[in-house]
């Protein structure tokens, strides 16, 4: 039995390289990250493969499925920079996926491609679906293609707002407006896609209860082809969506390495090892077919 991890972010040298090469957002000086949203100290030890793979093994996890997160702002630069730094990620992660033995699968971010197991996009491609709708035809006719639905890059911080707030309020802001966004209407747009929504959707689901007192008939978000990754959440929250849409419609997702995955973990197993098969083992493996 494969135990999966569907939310992992892992930056290949050659991508590290791109991000050094460059002045302006998004770009790495030293270990200084600069993104739209500020500077960040982050750890390059965390983007080692051998160290990923060792917390894999530590987790008790077999595959980590890769994406290069929107938060980085790459979706806010002009098409060519903007390919530069994909294409880096894409190159690179070919050859950690190839390398790996298994333990490594990928998502394309913002485009098909042989070798990939599906598709990740940002917050967006659903809240705008005219500007994306290209790319949404051609994941729909994929077969059942795998869209999986990640926050972007938040502007700079507000004045008087805490160092958090982008991570809460924003990211989790924008996931509910792509998740309702969703409800509006992506099913008729996208008939055949299976489509993941990160953080859970930011408690999206939630949301349900009000709208059934604006009139909404709340039956259909009970989809079989959509599902919520658990990244950054606990007990209560995956118990709430579990109750509402069952726990086939889960899969674990960490984060790493934004957060320590252990948190989340304990949450999932926590609930017996039929809840965990499911979330971990049984709905991913199904997805990356």
């Amino acid at each position: 039995m494969t135990r999966y991890d569907l939310h992992q972010h892992l930056w290949p040298a050659d991508f590290v390289r791109a991000l050094r090469s460059r002045t302006g957002a998004p770009a790495l000086d030293g270990t200084v990250l600069t993104t739209p949203e500020g500077t960040f100290e982050v750890d390059l030890g965390e983007h080692d493969p051998e160290a990923r793979i060792a917390a894999l093994d530590r987790d008790g996890i077999d595959v980590a499925v890769l994406s290069l997160q929107p938060c980085l702002g790459t979706e806010l630069l002009p098409p060519s920079e903007r390919d530069e730094l994909e294409l880096a990620w894409i190159d690179g992660t070919r050859e950690l996926v190839r390398a790996s033995a298994g333990r490594f699968r990928a998502l394309a971010p913002w485009r098909l491609l042989e070798g990939f197991v599906g598709t990740s996009v940002g917050a967006s491609a659903l809240l705008e679906p005219d500007r994306h709708a290209a790319l949404l035809t051609e994941i729909d006719a994929a077969n059942g293609g795998l869209l999986f639905v990640h926050p972007e890059a938040e502007g700079p911080l507000p004045p008087g707002r805490p160092d958090w707030w982008a991570w809460t309020a924003g990211y989790a802001g924008q996931m509910q407006r792509a998740y309702l966004s969703w409800l509006a209407g992506g099913r008729e747009r996208l008939p055949s896609a299976r489509v993941v929504f990160a953080i859970l959707a930011g408690g999206g689901p939630f949301l349900l209860e009000r709208l059934s007192h604006r009139g909404v008939e709340v039956r259909s978000a009970l989809d079989p082809d959509v599902y919520f990754d658990t990244a950054t959440h606990g007990r209560r929250a995956i118990e709430l969506c579990i109750e509402t849409f069952g726990a086939g419609q889960l899969v674990y997702g960490s984060d790493v390495p934004v957060v320590d995955p252990r948190l989340t973990l304990k949450a999932v197993r926590g609930f017996g090892d039929a809840v965990a098969h499911l979330l971990q083992i049984e709905t991913p493996g199904a997805l990356i077919r």
